[in-house]
């Protein structure tokens, strides 16, 4: 293992997509901070704004989110061709007929390309330790489960890209086609995600999966357990999936079949881990909860409670009942179940009909009425069905925010110069050596 590792280190240093992602990667995380720290400082009071709108925002949401953001577009167009390069490029050069002939098992061959790629992501986010530095030094506030969660999201992604990179590259036969299925796949998942907007239904609960949606909700300071694991499972499944296809040896016919029994022993694994209902709020402005005194009035509630919510999907009052209501409401009341009635997915000629833009709440055998979608107006109809009276929430338990005035001084010399200098005298330094 020891030796794979150290062969496998020397492709990826070796590969040229790895050192061209590295370069690109910099500036894309300097952009998305320099215009998240400029915006955030002009929400705070810089020149000459409104003093004290900044307190609305947390470093989470205004700063860390949009600039952890740019590695989504990295996992999505870049990661990839390094991940092929890798596990594809012993095929091309037959490395791996070599390989083969000591025996090594090939799920330690894709065991020591995943762990090495693992590590190269871990690599490619160290311009987020500098946007960190920078961050500090300007005298902003940082909050470690936060961004320990939204870094968490994003290795989890990487892992996906992985998974997904490795199983094309085994069984394609050229790095072209691999790509080709690996962009496809990552094109389906967003139209899932549209379609889950327009139909919702079943939809709506596969989108919750694709990694889209599995970003946003640990660059809101949420971890889910359900998706922590379909995640895991999914990575595990396309490792194996590569590990059983680069078996070239192997008729195609009994890779086949090992594929399909792979795939539906996953399936049943991920069935299982969707009923996981644990879910961790890391945000410091626990923006993904109700208060504490509001929890604990809600805990108390044991009878099922059913809300049936009149909106269409493009409805923006469902958006905002269910944003600001309905997930933190999941995430406390294990017995709330959840249906949406409408005719069409717009609801723009629904607006005239009797029940249209209602919320039903049935708890047991009482029953109420709303047309309020704000998180108080959903919580006082539950109080008022349950006969509960909620406590209050103390002055030093509210977050009052972090607003910062400052603009990102230095950044772009960092990101736009220090570290494509950096990473090309790295290269350099390297092929040097080669030669």
């Amino acid at each position: 293992m020891q030796w794979l590792l150290a062969k496998e280190w020397r492709e990826l240093w070796s590969a040229r997509a790895w050192w061209l992602m590295l370069i690109v990667t910099g500036p894309l995380v300097g952009l998305s901070f320099i215009n998240a720290v400029q915006m955030y400082a002009e929400l705070s009071g810089l020149n000459g704004t409104a003093v004290g709108v900044g307190e609305a925002f947390s470093p989470l949401v205004g700063v860390w989110a949009p600039t952890f953001s740019a590695y989504e577009l990295v996992a999505a167009f870049l990661f990839p061709f390094v991940v092929i390069r890798l596990v594809g490029g012993d095929r091309q050069n037959g490395a791996l007929k070599l390989e083969m002939q000591q025996r090594i098992s090939p799920f330690a061959r894709v065991g020591a390309k995943a762990l090495v790629l693992l590590t190269a992501w871990l690599v490619a986010m160290l311009p987020l330790v500098i946007a960190g530095l920078l961050w500090k030094s300007y005298g902003g506030s940082t909050y470690a489960p936060e961004l320990a969660t939204i870094a968490l999201g994003h290795v989890l992604n990487a892992s996906l890209t992985i998974a997904l990179g490795a199983a094309a590259a085994a069984v394609a036969e050229h790095p072209s086609t691999a790509a080709i299925i690996t962009l496809s796949v990552t094109v389906g998942t967003w139209v899932i995600s549209f379609i889950a907007a327009l139909q919702g239904g079943w939809w709506e609960l596969v989108a919750a999966f694709t990694p889209p949606a599995l970003v946003a909700q640990f660059q809101h300071g949420l971890i889910r357990l359900d998706v922590t694991l379909s995640t895991l499972a999914l990575t595990t499944f396309g490792l194996i999936l590569a590990a059983l296809w680069l078996r070239i040896g192997v008729p195609a016919q009994r890779r086949l079949v090992e594929s399909i029994a792979t795939l539906g022993t996953v399936a049943l694994m991920i069935g299982a881990c969707a009923m996981a209902r644990a879910s961790w709020d890391a945000s410091e402005n626990r923006q993904n909860s109700f208060s504490e005194p509001d929890e604990a009035a809600l805990r108390s509630i044991t009878t099922p409670l059913h809300i049936e919510a009149h909106f269409a999907m493009e409805d923006s009052r469902r958006a905002e009942l269910e944003r600001m209501a309905l997930v933190k409401l999941r995430r406390i009341m294990p017995r709330l179940t959840v249906t949406y009635a409408s005719q069409t997915s717009v609801g723009l000629y629904e607006q005239n009909t009797e029940h249209y833009g209602e919320i039903i709440y049935t708890l047991g055998s009482k029953r109420d009425t709303s047309r309020i979608v704000t998180a108080e107006g959903v919580l006082e109809t539950i109080y008022g069905l349950a006969g509960v009276t909620p406590g209050v929430e103390r002055d030093d338990e509210i977050f009052r925010g972090h607003p910062l005035a400052v603009p990102p001084r230095h950044a772009g010399v960092m990101f736009f110069g220090v570290w494509p200098a950096a990473i090309a005298g790295a290269w350099f330094v390297r092929y040097r050596r080669q030669a």
